[in-house]
């Protein structure tokens, strides 16, 4: 089960789009403009041990859907200075390191967990979820070992990997426009 994540009423500085757009432009798979940044939607997993926030938020530029996991710490990750995203003031926890999850362990051990078991997103504490994620489950295989993670960054239906039938996937659903839109997250190889 993913848990409950605990969302509090805080004020952020930066906003988290703010800290976004000063680091996606510099993504070699983020061809939009970071000035119309906006959001669309976000789901959230919880770290087994309590310590690291783990939030996926779907952001749109110039009509393309990014899907950016981030995860939020209260100390730097020791040798991921290349996922760091920026620092935030979080006025309930305080300096929040921001990370892109596909760099932190604690998010790519959650994000198979929850395909592995055919899980979904956490529940909130407060607030609405404005989308829902749902793992595929696996068979076990005996060589879970080998595995491999892809995450779809840009979700437009074309960057789905496909050349061979996965394990496993995460697939997603929100809503934009009053039209339900499905796309698959992730990967499992």
């Amino acid at each position: 089960m993913s848990g409950t994540a605990e969302i509090h009423d805080a004020t952020l500085k930066p906003t988290k789009l703010e800290l976004l757009a000063g680091w996606l432009p510099a993504q070699e798979w983020f061809v939009g403009d970071s000035e119309d940044l906006a959001r669309v939607a976000s789901y959230r997993f919880v770290d087994p041990d309590g310590d690291v926030g783990i939030e996926t938020i779907l952001v749109s530029s110039q009509g393309v859907t990014y899907q950016v996991p981030l995860t939020y710490r209260s100390e730097p990750l020791v040798d991921e200075a290349d996922s760091l995203i920026g620092t935030l003031e979080h006025s309930v926890l305080g300096t929040r390191y921001v990370y892109d999850a596909v760099g932190d362990p604690v998010y790519m051990v959650e994000l198979m967990r929850v395909i592995h078991e055919g899980d979904t997103e956490a529940d909130l504490s407060r607030g609405e979820k404005s989308m829902t994620v749902l793992g595929s489950g696996i068979v076990p295989v005996s060589n879970a070992a080998g595995e491999s993670m892809r995450v779809v960054r840009v979700l437009d239906g074309q960057h789905v990997p496909g050349a061979r039938t996965p394990l496993g996937t995460l697939v997603g659903t929100w809503t934009v426009d009053g039209a339900e839109v499905e796309q698959i997250l992730a990967v499992l190889r």
